[in-house]
């Protein structure tokens, strides 16, 4: 088998910190958690490093933003115990997940283009249907209208909540917007605007912004995959790395 040169270069682990602009400590703890492979030591029980995990670091830093850092470091797991179907099945899941929250974003902006006056008395439901409708816990509903973001009535003999067409409108749209990653606070205000102003308006910011993280996050995702395709291709080059004279796997000396 073709031996990669590369794997005769050492690094200190401050090379390789200092080349991704990171402390030692970080990639001892990268090392550590598997997302680089396992680094060679000397008999004396320092950490020397290659190449391959200097490229090994770049992938990792590149799925970052694309995927965060709990899927890049199962996906970078996968890849160093020569696991890579699993490593690409953890990518198709992030990218099925962007997809999943284009579709949403796609559905708030068709629930506010179809924001309208609702006829009073038509369609109303209580806080059981409409949590099923939602596919969220009822205590989640009385938590939305705490935060003003629903304000259903009273019915005056039983005291239990009512919700109209437009409480359900204005339910349908909190949720779409929570699963797009706005937190209660954010959505409060713009509830209250999109009430008093009857239209899309005072989302058409968020909106934007939505659409912009999303291409960023896109990019982002192509930027990782670029980065972790060199990995593999190095990895399958040379599957096994040529250690030095007077090295030992690390399992052979105390850690350093």
């Amino acid at each position: 088998m073709r031996r990669n040169l590369q794997d005769d270069v050492r690094l200190r682990p401050i090379d390789l910190a200092r080349g991704h602009g990171l402390s030692t400590q970080a990639v001892r703890n990268y090392e550590e958690a598997g997302i680089l492979p396992e680094a060679a030591r000397t008999v004396h029980g320092y950490r020397t490093y290659t190449p391959r995990h200097a490229q090994a670091l770049s992938a990792f830093l590149a799925l970052l933003p694309g995927h965060g850092h709990a899927t890049a470091t199962a996906i970078m797991q996968a890849v160093n115990r020569d696991a890579p179907e699993d490593a690409l099945r953890l990518i198709d899941e992030s990218h099925a997940q962007l997809l999943d929250d284009r579709r949403t974003l796609q559905a708030v902006e068709a629930a506010l283009r179809d924001l309208a006056p609702v006829p009073a008395g038509r369609g109303d439901t209580f806080v059981g249907p409409l949590s099923r409708r939602l596919g969220i816990r009822p205590a989640t509903l009385r938590k939305w209208e705490r935060a003003g973001l629903v304000q259903p009535r009273r019915d005056r003999q039983t005291g239990y909540r009512v919700f109209s067409a437009a409480d359900v409108r204005d339910a349908l749209l909190v949720h779409q917007l929570r699963r797009g990653g706005y937190l209660l606070e954010q959505i409060a205000p713009l509830m209250a605007q999109v009430r008093s102003a009857g239209g899309v308006a005072p989302l058409e910011s968020m909106l934007g912004d939505w659409h912009a993280r999303l291409s960023a996050r896109s990019r982002a995702m192509l930027a990782g995959a670029a980065a972790l395709d060199a990995y593999l291709g190095c990895r399958a080059a040379a599957p096994e790395p040529h250690r030095a004279a007077g090295e030992r796997p690390r399992a052979a000396v105390a850690t350093a």
